[in-house]
């Protein structure tokens, strides 16, 4: 029977899911924002594994996912294994079929469909990764215009000593509900990010290298190396979650001051004359003055990162204390040295570096992987943060995975 309402839950899992709603409502980073999203959901039907398809155009993408069983060891390299894999919206697969039809599906064993559905089970990721897909719920996101936004998938519901259950119609109902309100949250995740993206389009219009895919590297290369910095000093997860929610949007602004710089120096194919460089440097001035007067937690950190991204560990960095967005030239002073560089920008360093470095720029080819990663081990203690660089190098296998999805 086709779902054309919001379902009605139980007073006790109602003011359950308004608890788990009320910190989707602060989240304003769409990978943050999914990832509260499939924690919260599988939490409330004890899933083992999750996924969340967007809708791209005429298909889902494959956006997010998470796997206790698989990831439990690594999970940060979950959220980016399947991001570059797509399925039609028709009635041929489960997501699908969910997508195009608009009903949720409650599935006993995957492997084991019945007779008479138009859906079957793809089977690829079990046979990749070694993993039993079992029971399956599987339910639309929808934004407040009923627009469908994408679809949630929970898979395995365990009991306590880890048996494979089948999800029930209780549940059913209780993660529709809170899915009913997450596809808004979806919805104004995704306004704020084409926002973001507005401004990253109106600076490559005038930056050729400052393209989505590398501000969209530098973001997520930024949120991963920030999460192990984290837990290493034990940061509590509330703020964690609400911290790298407003790091990924400011980190993919970190340029966004060379729109005030001359296309005669932006575009140059070759070196920067000693003049030029002194130039180019101000627009961690000019970046700064997009967020004066800062109006938001979000602005603050945008303006931090804008100012300090081009900070030294050893000092030799710049602008140093000249903080003064409206000077119209560098002036001469130390560039500030260590801890005095705050955290965001200390981390956008590391990953910007290494983003330009892997990347063909109008002066120079792409690097070399091994010789970029040697750089950046040359430069720790000196250009970077010592214990920053170990976590880069820690969660290695994260940023290729994050680089093969925004190449």
């Amino acid at each position: 029977m086709r779902e054309t309402k919001q379902p009605v839950a139980e007073a006790a899992d109602l003011g359950s899911i308004l608890e788990k709603l009320e910190r989707l409502h602060h989240i304003r980073d769409l990978s943050t924002l999914l990832d509260s999203i499939l924690t919260e959901t599988r939490s409330l039907a004890q899933a083992d594994a999750g996924s969340i398809f967007l809708v791209e155009g005429k298909k889902l993408k494959f956006s997010y996912v998470q796997n206790d069983t698989l990831y439990r060891n690594d999970f940060l390299a979950s959220r980016y294994i399947y991001s570059n894999s797509e399925i039609e919206i028709d009635k041929s697969s489960l997501a699908g079929y969910v997508a195009a039809t608009g009903e949720s599906l409650l599935v006993a064993d995957a492997y084991k469909l019945g007779p008479g559905v138009p859906y079957s089970f793809n089977p690829y990721f079990d046979e990749i990764s070694s993993y039993r897909t079992r029971s399956m719920l599987i339910v639309p996101l929808r934004t407040s215009k009923n627009d469908m936004v994408g679809v949630l998938e929970l898979i395995n519901r365990l009991d306590p000593e880890g048996k494979t259950l089948s999800f029930t119609q209780r549940q059913r109902s209780i993660v529709a509900q809170f899915a009913f309100y997450a596809g808004v949250a979806i919805e104004r995740a995704l306004l704020l990010r084409d926002v973001v993206y507005k401004m990253v389009m109106m600076a490559a219009m005038r930056d050729p290298e400052e393209t989505q895919p590398h501000v969209n590297r530098v973001g997520s290369y930024s949120v991963e190396i920030y999460r192990r910095w984290a837990a290493r000093h034990e940061v509590p997860k509330a703020d964690i979650d609400a911290f790298q929610d407003l790091l990924k949007m400011s980190a993919m602004l970190h340029d966004i001051g060379k729109v005030g710089i001359p296309d005669a120096i932006l575009q140059k194919k070759g070196p920067l004359d000693e003049d030029e460089r002194e130039r180019m440097k101000m627009h961690v001035l000019l970046g700064a003055r997009y967020f004066e007067n800062p109006q938001s937690e979000w602005d603050t950190l945008a303006r931090e990162i804008a100012l300090g991204h081009h900070e030294r560990w050893d000092g030799a960095g710049y602008p140093g204390l000249a903080s003064d967005a409206n000077l119209s030239r560098m002036p001469s002073v130390p560039g500030k040295k260590g801890r005095e560089i705050p955290l965001s920008a200390r981390i956008v360093a590391v990953a910007d570096v290494y983003d330009a470095l892997s990347s063909k720029r109008a002066y120079k080819d792409a690097w070399e992987e091994e010789r970029v990663l040697h750089h950046m081990r040359m430069e720790s203690g000196k250009h970077f943060d010592p214990e920053i660089v170990d976590i880069f190098f820690e969660i290695y296998d994260v940023i290729k995975a994050i680089r093969q999805k925004w190449e």
